[in-house]
């Protein structure tokens, strides 16, 4: 059952900026840890507004602005955090997707237990896309 933006978790955690445990709010998106998290730092960044996956983005400056924005906003968030490690950005595409609204993993590696891995292989239309990978093809 596909998630509406009043019944979406994401959809209310965006919507409460004032909560003690987001990394990052601004106008277009929210970030805050992975209350599940798969490596040594794993935040999601968010848009506020309710999109459902990286299957409802379009060939538009707006939907590349956006994505730019939450990968910007994920790069400085680990940069600043852990700096000395690797870091990995994406999406998972459905039918992989947990939460049916957009959200960038935004990994300090490595992944922790390491076989927590397999969760983040690109399958080709199915798996992890990278945030880079999927940038050129929304490109307008």
């Amino acid at each position: 059952m596909a998630a509406t933006a009043s019944s979406c978790i994401f959809c209310q955690r965006a919507s409460n900026s004032t909560a003690n445990n987001l990394l990052h709010f601004d106008e277009r998106v929210v970030a805050f840890e992975d209350v599940n998290p798969s490596a040594v730092r794993h935040y999601l960044v968010i848009p506020k507004e309710h999109i459902p996956t990286v299957r409802n983005l379009q060939r538009r400056a707006e939907d590349y602005s956006l994505v730019s924005h939450m990968l910007e906003v994920g790069q400085t968030l680990l940069s600043q955090d852990s700096p000395q490690l690797k870091h990995r950005f994406g999406f998972h595409q459905p039918p992989m997707n947990s939460v049916n609204h957009l959200h960038l993993h935004c990994f300090a590696l490595p992944y922790t237990p390491r076989w927590k891995f397999a969760k983040y292989i690109s399958l080709g239309s199915i798996g992890f896309i990278e945030a880079e990978k999927l940038l050129e093809k929304i490109k307008p």
